[in-house]
């Protein structure tokens, strides 16, 4: 019975065609503006805001944030805008997927 439910689950999962797989990527964002250590703290609860955005870890000493994201929910320029409308404009530093 296990083996059947199992089964179930597999073939609806292999025949579903609207079925898409999250597209994961990692991006660092350059944001030299940040002047205080309270500045991530904003930054990152803006970045968390934006649909598809899994993690965001910002460093103050290192004035950038790295950025998980679902590339099909969320879009770099909607990462940019984030934290420009926080206060922050960034710039792509570099994609790390």
């Amino acid at each position: 019975m296990k083996f059947l439910s199992l089964l179930a689950i597999l073939l609806s999962v292999l025949l579903c065609p609207q079925l898409t797989w999250a597209k994961g990527q990692t991006v660092s964002l350059t944001i030299p503006t940040m002047d205080c250590a309270t500045c991530p703290i904003t930054i990152k609860a803006a970045l968390m805001r934006v649909p598809g955005v899994s993690s965001a870890k910002v460093s103050y000493a290192r004035r950038e944030a790295v950025v998980v994201f679902d590339n099909e929910k969320a879009s770099l320029d909607e990462l940019k805008k984030a934290t420009t409308d926080a206060g922050y404009p960034s710039f792509v530093k570099m994609k790390l997927d």
